[in-house]
């Protein structure tokens, strides 16, 4: 994938595990849970892993799986709010059409991005061992274990503030992913000069 500005010592079980989630971090929009419980946090952590873990394992072609990646990616995240906060403050200045036209290209360019990588996660697996309440939403515990690597914890944080259960952010020991994934896309909107419809036509062309 070009333009990878992952700033990680260790990306690759990061960025493998982050495909999973494609998370956005809570600090950055005014999460309100509504009536989200630990149970139903935990459900959705679940489900998404498994259904994951499903493609990895269906014998699809890459391009079947990029499909996949994004109709899952669509289903068990808040895509909206995950561009906007990608977007910075440069989100605040855009049209509505920019923002939309914007959304449906980074969703696109999450599936591929990550997609690539998920082979790697054949025969490896995330068991889920608690859940929390926070704030202002809900923090699923979990444990990887990938192939050739020593088990790590990764966080899930689930809200239901877009009028369902989703997952809008992902910290792997301890990182916070949303941190990579917004200077990425700052260093793209840069490079585009600071228009957001370049900086979508560049996602929709990017492999």
């Amino acid at each position: 994938m070009p333009n990878d500005l992952f700033f990680d010592a260790r990306p690759s079980r990061r960025t493998v595990t982050l495909g999973l989630a494609a998370g956005i971090a809570a600090t950055v929009l005014p999460w309100r849970a509504l009536a989200l419980d630990t149970g139903s946090a935990r459900a959705l952590v679940v489900e998404a892993v498994a259904q994951v873990n499903q493609t990895i394992n269906s014998g699809k072609s890459e391009q079947q799986m990029y499909v996949e990646f994004e109709r899952l990616f669509s289903r068990y995240a808040d895509v909206r709010a995950i561009a906007r906060t990608a977007l910075g403050v440069a989100a605040r200045g855009a049209s509505q059409s920019e923002l939309s036209a914007f959304t449906q290209a980074y969703q696109g360019y999450i599936a591929r991005k990550y997609g690539k990588r998920f082979r790697e996660f054949v025969g490896s697996e995330i068991k889920v061992i608690d859940a929390r309440p926070m704030k202002s939403a809900v923090e699923v515990i979990s444990t990887a274990y990938l192939r050739n690597e020593n088990p790590f914890e990764v966080r899930w944080h689930v809200s239901d503030r877009s009028g369902r259960p989703a997952f809008f952010n992902i910290i792997i020991e301890g990182v916070n992913m949303l941190a990579s994934e917004r200077a990425e896309i700052g260093a793209l909107l840069d490079r585009n000069r600071g228009s957001i419809p370049a900086l979508a036509e560049q996602l929709r062309r990017s492999s």
